[in-house]
């Protein structure tokens, strides 16, 4: 599976943002994560095409998770970005069923993009 990134930019605090991910084929779920410069890689949030999306503490009831009907295009729906969300965000996916507390791991991913800059500035 090919992962095919968009969306970054560079933005206010405060403003909104919203990420795609393209897969070149069908996976079981479809997750963000980044990585600011210096800090590890972390989780962002993940969605199950079964049912169920997971969130990372610092992004809830800031950045929503959304996917097309054919369940290949993840969309991530950032509002209210402050400076702490500048980052490469990264585009994973997997197609092995996984128990939740698993979601935020990024070795229960096998598939990875190049990642997109995001870039909020204060």
């Amino acid at each position: 599976v090919q992962l095919q990134a968009s969306g970054g930019g560079k933005v206010q605090a405060g403003e909104s943002l919203t990420l795609s991910c393209v897969a070149s084929g069908r996976t079981f779920s479809m997750a963000w994560f980044r990585q600011a410069p210096g800090k590890p890689r972390e989780f962002v949030g993940t969605i199950m095409w079964s049912g169920g999306t997971y969130y990372a503490e610092s992004v809830k009831g800031r950045f929503t998770l959304s996917g097309d009907s054919a369940k290949t295009t993840l969309y991530l729906q950032m509002n209210n970005l402050k400076p702490e969300d500048t980052a490469r965000y990264y585009c994973a996916a997997d197609r092995t069923p996984r128990p939740p507390q698993y979601n935020d791991y990024a070795e229960s991913y096998d598939y990875w993009g190049k990642g997109t800059l995001v870039t909020v500035s204060s």
